[in-house]
């Protein structure tokens, strides 16, 4: 058995317990632990970091963890905690990081990153000097949906992809009649809510990771609900956008294009559906299911408003199956990163790979303010060092 530290810092908000806490560390606690080819067990052993003793206390004894506290500077001076996870909000996450790399503690993080793409790609250059292993989650690769897309795509599927197209979100209530199903920061842009930065992090690397890399992106983002209630009832000025109607250019010449609002009444099959159109076939993926379409079973379609058309479309796509049950995808991901740091596995969603969910969240909104195109740089680690960064 080899116990592994791991300092958790933010667990009391809604991603960090859920997904993070119980879905991933008991879970990989009450399992046993992660099983390396050795045989060797890997044993998270957490200790649980925020601002508030209340809700601190009430976590770890609901998930029985042992220790926790308000003192991230003593748990980060402790040489027995080898790996520090964030999951704070945005405006907090880039001081806490560059902490623990200086500690020489290995990075694990929720995004956005940072607030600004040289932030971002600062603490990048921060983990490459101080050598010590980093990543970012991106579960939506993980996503049984996703997983299914990504086969159909390696085995040759839909011949030449020419365009994807995306839709996410759902009504979040005001606040007034039904209390938000988000946290009221979202909205405001002083506290660097918004839904442009939140998921065009998640789109750079849905569409980098499955389709190919973002080349250049045209962002229309808007504030669609002014006024929202808080979490105590009381009415605030929504000043942050809750929605984002955006067109990516990526390698190969596909277009990609996402609406994302947090204004919108679902009515599709699951709360994200990419639908991908090839010469050979097409697909609508999920974030669990995913359905085909192939060349030749392509209904005739015929344009005419004037009589009834007689195809039903959506009994004419066929069931991906899902052979294998995967595990929740916040899981999969820290199994993984705690194989990295123990093994040297492979992980490649690094805090690079994070600065450049980032940068695409950036040039979004300045496509926005300037109403226009904008290519997206290759962006690399010597960039912060050639900008005159310094360790902080």
């Amino acid at each position: 058995m080899r116990k592994i530290g791991i300092i958790m810092n933010g667990v009391t908000g809604r991603m960090g317990t859920r997904q993070h806490l119980e879905r991933s560390i008991v879970a990989i606690r009450k399992q046993g632990g992660t099983v390396l080819p050795d045989g060797t067990r890997i044993m998270p052993d957490p200790i649980l970091i925020g601002r508030n003793e209340d809700k601190l206390q009430a976590l770890a004894e609901k998930y029985d963890i042992e220790k926790w506290s308000t003192d991230l500077d003593k748990a980060l001076a402790d040489p027995y905690y080898e790996i520090y996870f964030d999951s704070q909000t945005t405006n907090r996450r880039a001081d806490s990081v560059k902490k623990a790399i200086a500690a020489g503690k290995h990075v694990y993080c929720e995004k956005p990153t940072a607030v600004s793409s040289e932030e971002a790609l600062e603490l990048a250059r921060l983990a490459y000097e101080k050598n010590v292993k980093n990543g970012v989650v991106q579960d939506k690769l993980f996503l049984p949906g996703f997983l299914k897309l990504k086969r159909l795509i390696d085995s040759g599927f839909f011949g030449k992809i020419l365009s994807v197209r995306g839709e996410f979100g759902y009504w979040v209530f005001e606040g007034d009649l039904q209390p938000g199903q988000r946290p009221s920061w979202n909205y405001r842009k002083e506290d660097e809510g918004g839904i442009i930065v939140d998921m065009l992090c998640h789109w750079r690397y849905v569409l980098d990771n499955i389709f190919g890399e973002v080349k250049s992106v045209s962002c229309y983002g808007k504030t669609h609900i002014p006024k929202r209630w808080d979490e105590a009832g009381h009415p605030y000025e929504a000043t942050a956008d809750d929605a984002a109607y955006s067109t990516f250019e990526l390698e190969d010449g596909i277009i990609a294009h996402i609406n994302s609002s947090w204004c919108v009444r679902v009515n599709r099959g699951e709360l994200f559906e990419l639908q991908v159109d090839g010469t050979e076939g097409s697909a609508v993926a999920g974030l669990r299911e995913c359905k085909i379409q192939h060349r030749m079973n392509t209904p005739k379609a015929i344009w005419n408003p004037d009589i009834p058309d007689e195809n039903d479309y959506r009994s004419q796509w066929i069931d991906v199956p899902l052979n294998d049950e995967p595990e929740n995808a916040f899981k999969i991901q820290w199994e993984m990163f705690l194989k990295h740091v123990v093994n040297d596995e492979p992980f490649p969603y690094d805090l690079l790979q994070g600065a450049k969910g980032v940068q695409l969240a950036e040039l979004g909104l300045k496509s926005w303010d300037e109403r226009r195109w904008l290519d997206v740089p290759e962006l690399k680690i010597e960039q912060a060092a050639n900008r005159g960064l310094n360790h902080v």
